[in-house]
Protein backbone atom coordinates (compact mmCIF):
# COMPACT_ATOMS: atom_id res chain seq x y z
CA UNK A 1 0.00 0.00 0.00
CA UNK A 2 1.17 3.05 -1.00
CA UNK A 3 1.93 5.70 1.63
CA UNK A 4 -1.18 8.38 -0.20
CA UNK A 5 -3.14 5.36 -0.14
CA UNK A 6 -2.74 4.58 3.58
CA UNK A 7 -3.00 8.33 4.84
CA UNK A 8 -6.64 8.14 2.74
CA UNK A 9 -7.78 4.94 4.69
CA UNK A 10 -6.40 6.71 7.94
CA UNK A 11 -8.31 9.86 7.44
CA UNK A 12 -11.42 7.47 6.28
CA UNK A 13 -10.88 5.90 9.28
CA UNK A 14 -10.62 8.87 11.16
CA UNK A 15 -13.79 10.66 9.29
CA UNK A 16 -15.91 7.13 10.42
CA UNK A 17 -15.07 7.47 13.75
CA UNK A 18 -15.81 10.99 14.05
CA UNK A 19 -18.98 10.75 12.39
CA UNK A 20 -20.26 7.92 14.76
CA UNK A 21 -19.02 9.80 17.68
CA UNK A 22 -21.24 13.31 16.70
CA UNK A 23 -23.88 10.71 16.01
CA UNK A 24 -23.99 9.76 19.34
CA UNK A 25 -23.35 12.75 21.17
CA UNK A 26 -26.57 14.43 18.88
CA UNK A 27 -28.60 11.43 19.75
CA UNK A 28 -27.72 11.95 23.41
CA UNK A 29 -28.72 15.51 22.53
CA UNK A 30 -32.05 15.07 21.56
CA UNK A 31 -32.69 12.49 23.80
CA UNK A 32 -31.32 15.08 26.51
CA UNK A 33 -33.54 18.04 25.37
CA UNK A 34 -36.44 15.52 25.04
CA UNK A 35 -36.43 14.49 29.06
CA UNK A 36 -35.66 18.34 29.36
CA UNK A 37 -38.86 19.79 27.76
CA UNK A 38 -41.41 17.06 29.33
CA UNK A 39 -39.75 17.57 32.67
CA UNK A 40 -40.31 21.61 32.28
CA UNK A 41 -44.16 20.80 31.19
CA UNK A 42 -44.97 18.47 34.05
CA UNK A 43 -43.02 21.01 36.08
CA UNK A 44 -45.12 23.81 35.08
CA UNK A 45 -48.24 21.49 35.21
CA UNK A 46 -47.80 21.21 38.88
CA UNK A 47 -47.00 24.62 39.15
CA UNK A 48 -50.39 25.53 37.56
CA UNK A 49 -52.18 23.40 39.75
CA UNK A 50 -53.02 25.92 42.87
CA UNK A 51 -54.48 28.32 40.18
CA UNK A 52 -56.65 25.41 39.02
CA UNK A 53 -57.78 24.50 41.93
CA UNK A 54 -60.45 27.88 42.85
CA UNK A 55 -62.27 27.38 39.32
CA UNK A 56 -61.74 23.21 39.80
CA UNK A 57 -63.86 23.49 42.98
CA UNK A 58 -66.27 25.83 41.57
CA UNK A 59 -67.50 23.64 39.18
CA UNK A 60 -67.47 20.89 41.47
CA UNK A 61 -69.98 22.40 43.45
CA UNK A 62 -72.30 23.12 40.63
CA UNK A 63 -71.98 20.07 39.78
CA UNK A 64 -72.91 18.27 43.05
CA UNK A 65 -75.90 20.48 42.87
CA UNK A 66 -76.70 19.27 39.62
CA UNK A 67 -76.00 15.90 40.24
CA UNK A 68 -78.41 16.47 43.59
CA UNK A 69 -81.05 17.72 41.87
CA UNK A 70 -81.12 15.39 38.91
CA UNK A 71 -82.45 12.46 41.60
CA UNK A 72 -85.64 14.77 41.29
CA UNK A 73 -88.18 12.29 40.91
CA UNK A 74 -90.48 14.57 38.63
CA UNK A 75 -86.90 16.19 37.25
CA UNK A 76 -86.06 12.61 36.02
CA UNK A 77 -89.90 11.83 35.09
CA UNK A 78 -89.20 14.44 32.26
CA UNK A 79 -85.78 13.53 31.03
CA UNK A 80 -84.49 16.15 32.90
CA UNK A 81 -80.64 15.03 34.05
CA UNK A 82 -77.66 16.09 35.68
CA UNK A 83 -75.76 17.47 32.67
CA UNK A 84 -78.71 19.57 31.42
CA UNK A 85 -79.11 20.97 35.23
CA UNK A 86 -75.70 21.91 35.63
CA UNK A 87 -74.84 23.91 32.10
CA UNK A 88 -78.53 25.91 33.52
CA UNK A 89 -76.97 26.35 36.67
CA UNK A 90 -73.63 27.38 35.32
CA UNK A 91 -74.89 29.84 33.32
CA UNK A 92 -76.88 31.56 35.79
CA UNK A 93 -73.78 31.32 38.02
CA UNK A 94 -71.53 32.80 35.41
CA UNK A 95 -73.63 35.74 34.73
CA UNK A 96 -73.84 36.96 38.19
CA UNK A 97 -71.50 36.13 40.36
CA UNK A 98 -68.86 34.55 38.67
CA UNK A 99 -67.62 37.87 36.69
CA UNK A 100 -66.71 39.04 40.10
CA UNK A 101 -64.57 35.82 40.75
CA UNK A 102 -63.21 35.23 37.04
CA UNK A 103 -59.45 36.51 38.03
CA UNK A 104 -59.16 33.71 40.63
CA UNK A 105 -61.58 30.92 39.43
CA UNK A 106 -60.96 31.35 35.02
CA UNK A 107 -57.61 29.40 34.89
CA UNK A 108 -59.33 26.34 36.44
CA UNK A 109 -62.77 26.61 34.74
CA UNK A 110 -61.11 26.42 31.23
CA UNK A 111 -59.08 23.56 32.76
CA UNK A 112 -62.83 21.31 33.54
CA UNK A 113 -64.00 22.46 30.51
CA UNK A 114 -61.52 21.38 28.26
CA UNK A 115 -58.59 18.90 30.28
CA UNK A 116 -61.55 17.14 32.44
CA UNK A 117 -64.02 16.84 29.13
CA UNK A 118 -61.84 14.72 27.77
CA UNK A 119 -61.03 12.49 30.30
CA UNK A 120 -65.05 12.52 30.71
CA UNK A 121 -65.76 11.33 27.17
CA UNK A 122 -63.11 8.65 27.84
CA UNK A 123 -64.72 6.87 30.52
CA UNK A 124 -68.03 7.35 29.00
CA UNK A 125 -67.10 4.39 26.86
CA UNK A 126 -67.64 2.40 30.46
CA UNK A 127 -71.45 2.54 30.10
CA UNK A 128 -71.13 0.67 26.39
CA UNK A 129 -69.84 -3.48 25.92
CA UNK A 130 -69.88 -4.23 21.60
CA UNK A 131 -72.41 -6.97 23.34
CA UNK A 132 -75.07 -4.03 22.27
CA UNK A 133 -74.77 -4.40 18.48
CA UNK A 134 -75.94 -7.68 18.82
CA UNK A 135 -79.01 -7.08 20.53
CA UNK A 136 -80.59 -4.57 17.88
CA UNK A 137 -79.01 -6.38 15.32
CA UNK A 138 -77.85 -5.13 11.65
CA UNK A 139 -80.72 -3.57 10.78
CA UNK A 140 -80.09 -1.40 13.98
CA UNK A 141 -76.80 -0.60 13.39
CA UNK A 142 -77.88 0.53 10.07
CA UNK A 143 -80.52 2.80 11.27
CA UNK A 144 -78.59 4.38 13.73
CA UNK A 145 -75.60 5.11 10.90
CA UNK A 146 -78.47 6.66 8.60
CA UNK A 147 -80.07 8.65 11.07
CA UNK A 148 -76.64 10.23 12.23
CA UNK A 149 -75.56 10.76 8.86
CA UNK A 150 -78.36 11.80 7.13
CA UNK A 151 -79.19 14.50 10.30
CA UNK A 152 -75.81 16.10 10.60
CA UNK A 153 -75.55 16.49 6.82
CA UNK A 154 -78.61 18.16 6.63
CA UNK A 155 -77.88 20.49 9.88
CA UNK A 156 -74.31 21.24 7.85
CA UNK A 157 -76.68 21.99 5.00
CA UNK A 158 -79.05 23.73 5.60
CA UNK A 159 -77.63 25.43 9.10
CA UNK A 160 -75.15 27.26 6.58
CA UNK A 161 -77.03 27.68 3.30
CA UNK A 162 -80.52 28.40 4.76
CA UNK A 163 -80.26 29.89 7.88
CA UNK A 164 -76.96 31.72 7.30
CA UNK A 165 -75.39 30.46 10.61
CA UNK A 166 -71.54 29.94 11.13
CA UNK A 167 -70.42 26.63 10.45
CA UNK A 168 -69.11 25.85 13.85
CA UNK A 169 -72.63 26.51 15.28
CA UNK A 170 -74.91 24.10 12.88
CA UNK A 171 -72.49 21.56 13.03
CA UNK A 172 -72.37 21.82 17.33
CA UNK A 173 -75.98 21.23 16.41
CA UNK A 174 -76.00 18.25 14.28
CA UNK A 175 -73.78 16.87 16.16
CA UNK A 176 -76.18 16.79 19.50
CA UNK A 177 -79.02 15.94 17.29
CA UNK A 178 -77.77 13.13 15.52
CA UNK A 179 -75.70 11.23 18.54
CA UNK A 180 -76.23 11.82 21.57
CA UNK A 181 -77.47 15.12 22.88
CA UNK A 182 -75.27 17.06 25.08
CA UNK A 183 -72.35 15.01 25.39
CA UNK A 184 -72.23 14.56 21.33
CA UNK A 185 -71.89 18.75 21.60
CA UNK A 186 -69.26 18.70 24.15
CA UNK A 187 -66.93 15.79 22.58
CA UNK A 188 -67.34 17.65 19.21
CA UNK A 189 -66.26 20.88 20.20
CA UNK A 190 -62.61 19.98 20.55
CA UNK A 191 -62.98 18.69 17.37
CA UNK A 192 -64.78 21.73 16.12
CA UNK A 193 -63.11 24.25 18.37
CA UNK A 194 -66.46 25.81 19.08
CA UNK A 195 -66.84 28.73 20.91
CA UNK A 196 -68.54 28.96 24.98
CA UNK A 197 -71.71 30.54 23.48
CA UNK A 198 -72.06 28.66 20.32
CA UNK A 199 -71.86 25.14 22.53
CA UNK A 200 -74.39 26.58 24.77
CA UNK A 201 -76.57 27.51 21.93
CA UNK A 202 -76.50 24.06 20.51
CA UNK A 203 -77.08 22.54 24.05
CA UNK A 204 -80.11 24.42 24.40
CA UNK A 205 -81.76 23.02 20.96
CA UNK A 206 -80.84 19.29 22.49
CA UNK A 207 -82.87 20.40 25.57
CA UNK A 208 -85.73 21.91 24.00
CA UNK A 209 -86.41 19.11 21.24
CA UNK A 210 -85.48 16.28 23.12
CA UNK A 211 -88.45 17.21 25.69
CA UNK A 212 -90.55 18.07 23.79
CA UNK A 213 -89.81 14.41 22.02
CA UNK A 214 -90.55 12.72 25.80
CA UNK A 215 -94.03 13.53 25.26
CA UNK A 216 -94.64 13.33 21.65
CA UNK A 217 -92.97 10.05 20.84
CA UNK A 218 -95.91 7.85 23.43
CA UNK A 219 -98.29 10.35 22.22
CA UNK A 220 -97.74 9.69 18.53
CA UNK A 221 -97.63 5.52 19.75
CA UNK A 222 -100.97 5.42 21.29
CA UNK A 223 -102.71 7.46 18.40
CA UNK A 224 -101.33 4.83 15.90
CA UNK A 225 -102.61 2.41 18.09
CA UNK A 226 -105.90 3.35 18.19
CA UNK A 227 -105.86 4.40 14.45
CA UNK A 228 -103.71 1.80 13.31
CA UNK A 229 -101.75 3.65 10.89
CA UNK A 230 -98.75 1.57 11.17
CA UNK A 231 -98.08 -1.82 12.53
CA UNK A 232 -95.61 -0.86 15.26
CA UNK A 233 -94.75 -3.02 18.44
CA UNK A 234 -93.13 -1.90 21.94
CA UNK A 235 -89.27 -3.64 20.13
CA UNK A 236 -89.65 -1.45 16.83
CA UNK A 237 -90.66 1.95 19.09
CA UNK A 238 -87.83 0.99 20.90
CA UNK A 239 -85.91 1.16 18.13
CA UNK A 240 -87.27 4.18 16.49
CA UNK A 241 -87.16 5.91 20.10
CA UNK A 242 -82.86 4.77 20.52
CA UNK A 243 -82.26 6.02 16.89
CA UNK A 244 -83.81 9.34 16.52
CA UNK A 245 -84.17 10.85 20.45
CA UNK A 246 -81.31 13.41 21.51
CA UNK A 247 -79.98 12.10 25.13
CA UNK A 248 -80.17 9.06 26.98
CA UNK A 249 -82.06 10.19 29.34
CA UNK A 250 -84.56 11.67 27.24
CA UNK A 251 -84.68 8.70 25.77
CA UNK A 252 -85.30 6.48 28.76
CA UNK A 253 -88.28 8.64 29.57
CA UNK A 254 -89.91 8.54 26.09
CA UNK A 255 -89.57 4.63 25.74
CA UNK A 256 -90.47 3.94 29.82
CA UNK A 257 -93.84 5.62 28.88
CA UNK A 258 -94.54 2.64 26.75
CA UNK A 259 -93.57 -0.35 28.07
CA UNK A 260 -90.20 -2.20 30.09
CA UNK A 261 -89.62 -4.09 27.20
CA UNK A 262 -89.77 -1.17 24.87
CA UNK A 263 -87.33 1.42 26.86
CA UNK A 264 -84.73 -2.08 27.06
CA UNK A 265 -84.42 -1.86 23.22
CA UNK A 266 -84.39 1.99 23.27
CA UNK A 267 -81.36 2.25 25.60
CA UNK A 268 -79.58 -0.27 23.28
CA UNK A 269 -80.13 1.27 20.42
CA UNK A 270 -78.82 4.66 21.58
CA UNK A 271 -75.97 2.89 23.17
CA UNK A 272 -75.31 1.76 19.46
CA UNK A 273 -75.55 4.98 18.32
CA UNK A 274 -73.44 6.45 21.27
CA UNK A 275 -71.18 4.23 20.21
CA UNK A 276 -70.96 6.04 16.43
CA UNK A 277 -69.38 8.84 18.17
CA UNK A 278 -66.10 8.54 17.69
CA UNK A 279 -65.91 7.17 14.12
CA UNK A 280 -68.26 10.34 14.08
CA UNK A 281 -65.52 12.76 15.25
CA UNK A 282 -62.74 11.09 13.29
CA UNK A 283 -63.86 11.58 9.94
CA UNK A 284 -65.19 15.21 10.72
CA UNK A 285 -61.62 15.53 12.18
CA UNK A 286 -60.29 14.08 9.21
CA UNK A 287 -62.11 16.26 6.74
CA UNK A 288 -61.96 19.61 8.39
CA UNK A 289 -58.37 19.02 8.33
CA UNK A 290 -58.18 18.54 4.38
CA UNK A 291 -60.32 21.13 3.54
CA UNK A 292 -58.89 23.30 0.82
CA UNK A 293 -61.33 26.19 1.16
CA UNK A 294 -63.74 28.02 3.56
CA UNK A 295 -66.36 30.17 3.13
CA UNK A 296 -66.33 34.02 4.74
CA UNK A 297 -68.70 32.78 7.40
CA UNK A 298 -66.55 30.22 8.72
CA UNK A 299 -64.01 30.73 11.02
CA UNK A 300 -62.44 27.40 11.00
CA UNK A 301 -59.22 29.07 9.83
CA UNK A 302 -56.88 27.68 12.08
CA UNK A 303 -57.46 24.22 10.66
CA UNK A 304 -57.81 25.03 7.46
CA UNK A 305 -55.68 25.81 4.42
CA UNK A 306 -56.63 27.41 0.95
CA UNK A 307 -53.80 25.41 -1.13
CA UNK A 308 -52.24 22.75 0.45
CA UNK A 309 -54.06 19.39 2.08
CA UNK A 310 -53.99 20.20 6.58
CA UNK A 311 -52.63 18.07 8.93
CA UNK A 312 -55.19 15.86 10.04
CA UNK A 313 -55.93 16.48 13.64
CA UNK A 314 -56.77 13.12 16.01
CA UNK A 315 -58.95 13.25 18.53
CA UNK A 316 -57.28 10.63 20.37
CA UNK A 317 -59.82 10.81 23.45
CA UNK A 318 -62.09 9.63 20.82
CA UNK A 319 -59.44 6.44 19.80
CA UNK A 320 -59.54 5.82 23.65
CA UNK A 321 -63.35 6.37 24.25
CA UNK A 322 -63.65 2.99 21.77
CA UNK A 323 -60.66 1.09 23.56
CA UNK A 324 -62.22 1.69 26.79
CA UNK A 325 -65.30 0.41 25.06
CA UNK A 326 -63.64 -2.97 24.20
CA UNK A 327 -62.14 -3.09 27.77
CA UNK A 328 -65.49 -2.84 29.49
CA UNK A 329 -66.60 -5.64 26.59
CA UNK A 330 -64.40 -7.73 27.60
CA UNK A 331 -66.19 -8.34 31.24
CA UNK A 332 -62.75 -8.42 33.48
CA UNK A 333 -63.25 -5.50 35.32
CA UNK A 334 -65.25 -6.19 38.68
CA UNK A 335 -68.86 -4.68 38.66
CA UNK A 336 -67.87 -2.49 41.39
CA UNK A 337 -65.06 -0.74 39.93
CA UNK A 338 -67.21 -0.50 36.55
CA UNK A 339 -70.17 1.57 38.69
CA UNK A 340 -67.70 3.72 40.36
CA UNK A 341 -65.65 5.18 37.55
CA UNK A 342 -69.26 5.78 35.66
CA UNK A 343 -70.29 7.33 39.21
CA UNK A 344 -67.21 9.28 38.87
CA UNK A 345 -67.92 10.36 34.96
CA UNK A 346 -70.87 11.34 35.86
CA UNK A 347 -69.51 13.98 37.85
CA UNK A 348 -66.82 14.56 35.64
CA UNK A 349 -68.85 15.31 32.94
CA UNK A 350 -71.59 17.07 34.83
CA UNK A 351 -68.19 19.68 36.13
CA UNK A 352 -67.50 20.21 31.80
CA UNK A 353 -70.90 20.97 31.48
CA UNK A 354 -70.96 23.87 34.31
CA UNK A 355 -67.69 24.95 33.33
CA UNK A 356 -69.09 25.81 29.91
CA UNK A 357 -71.92 27.03 31.67
CA UNK A 358 -69.89 29.33 33.67
CA UNK A 359 -67.86 30.92 30.68
CA UNK A 360 -71.64 31.48 28.49
CA UNK A 361 -72.74 34.67 28.20
CA UNK A 362 -76.53 35.26 27.73
CA UNK A 363 -76.41 38.02 25.57
CA UNK A 364 -74.35 35.80 23.08
CA UNK A 365 -77.08 33.57 23.22
CA UNK A 366 -79.58 36.22 23.03
CA UNK A 367 -77.62 37.28 19.66
CA UNK A 368 -77.90 34.13 17.95
CA UNK A 369 -81.23 34.88 17.79
CA UNK A 370 -83.98 32.46 16.71
CA UNK A 371 -82.22 30.96 13.61
CA UNK A 372 -80.49 28.10 16.03
CA UNK A 373 -83.78 26.71 17.35
CA UNK A 374 -85.46 26.73 13.34
CA UNK A 375 -83.04 24.88 12.26
CA UNK A 376 -82.67 22.39 15.32
CA UNK A 377 -86.83 22.52 14.83
CA UNK A 378 -86.22 21.40 11.03
CA UNK A 379 -83.93 18.73 12.39
CA UNK A 380 -86.44 17.45 15.16
CA UNK A 381 -89.14 17.42 12.32
CA UNK A 382 -86.60 15.37 10.48
CA UNK A 383 -86.01 12.56 13.09
CA UNK A 384 -89.31 12.17 13.75
CA UNK A 385 -90.86 11.78 9.78
CA UNK A 386 -87.53 11.18 8.18
CA UNK A 387 -86.05 8.78 11.51
CA UNK A 388 -89.20 6.62 11.23
CA UNK A 389 -89.33 7.00 7.43
CA UNK A 390 -85.24 4.85 8.21
CA UNK A 391 -86.96 2.68 10.45
CA UNK A 392 -89.45 1.54 8.67
CA UNK A 393 -87.79 0.80 4.89
CA UNK A 394 -84.42 -0.66 7.03
CA UNK A 395 -86.68 -2.96 8.56
CA UNK A 396 -88.06 -4.03 5.10
CA UNK A 397 -85.26 -5.45 3.84
CA UNK A 398 -83.18 -6.31 6.93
Amino acid sequence: MTSTAAFRQTNDIKTDTESGSGFATNSASFSSNLLSSNAFRLNRFFTKIPHYLPGIALSLLIASIAIAMGKITLLQANGIGALTLAIVLGILVGNTIYPRIVVASGAGVTFTKQNLLRLGIILYGLRLTFKDITRVGISGVVIDAAVLSSTFCLAWFLGTKVFKLDQKTAMLIGAGSSICGATAVMAAEPVIKGKADQVTVAVSTVVVFGTVAIFLYPALYHLNTQLHWLNVSPTAYGIFTGSTVHEVAQVVAAAHAISEDAANTAVIAKMVRVMMLAPFLIILSAYLSRSKSASHDNDLADQMISNKPGKIVVPWFALIFVVVAGINSLAFLPHPVVSAAIDVDTVILAMAMAALGLTTHVSAIRKAGVKPLLLAAVLFLWLTIGGLGINCVVSMFL
